[in-house]
């Protein structure tokens, strides 16, 4: 990619997957991965402890069944035993690469981060956005929040339902 017309900045709107953060970061696969997470930057002896592809199948609240394949990684926040700096773009993509010769991982399944330092509980997070520096890509973390799955579809359905008509300078559009 010619890095005149490559973007500083990819936003996900929609969930990541792993196949939509590979194609963000294959033109950048010498330069370092930092995550940022829960308003700080990773350290760089960061390390995925472990890989995991699940399929779940649900209930909620108001007795809705869902289902849905997912990746999680885990990885915990930990400082250079050897003052390496962060592992580049291209050595992440090789421990999935591994990982998938051994487990079976949709490429197009939800992905979600769990992050955190030793002796402290794993936070979950989704992807939000990749910025684009001279020698380093930064991962952006969102927190994931805890919804009402009804609720949260009512409010997306009346919040379509009022920017479909044509009354849409009423304010009510998000």
């Amino acid at each position: 990619m010619d890095t005149m017309t490559s973007p500083s900045r990819i936003d996900f709107r929609d969930e990541a997957t792993l196949n939509v953060l590979f194609t963000g970061l294959e033109p950048h696969s010498t330069k370092s991965l930092v995550l940022e997470y829960a308003g700080r930057k990773i350290q760089s002896g960061y390390h995925v402890t472990e890989v995991k592809a699940g399929s779940f199948i649900t209930l909620d609240c108001g007795g809705n069944s869902d289902q849905w394949r997912e990746t999680i990684l885990q990885v915990e926040d930990i400082a250079s035993q050897d003052g390496r700096d962060f592992m580049t773009v291209e050595k992440f993509r090789k421990i999935l690469d591994q990982v998938a010769m051994k487990v079976e991982i949709d490429r197009d399944a939800r992905l979600t981060f769990e992050v955190g330092p030793p002796d402290t509980p794993m936070q979950v997070f989704d992807v939000h956005a990749l910025e684009f520096g001279t020698d380093h890509v930064l991962l952006r973390l969102a927190s994931r929040p805890a919804i009402c799955k009804p609720r949260h579809r009512a409010e997306h359905a009346a919040a379509r339902a009022c920017c479909g008509t044509s009354a849409n300078n009423t304010g009510c559009c998000p």
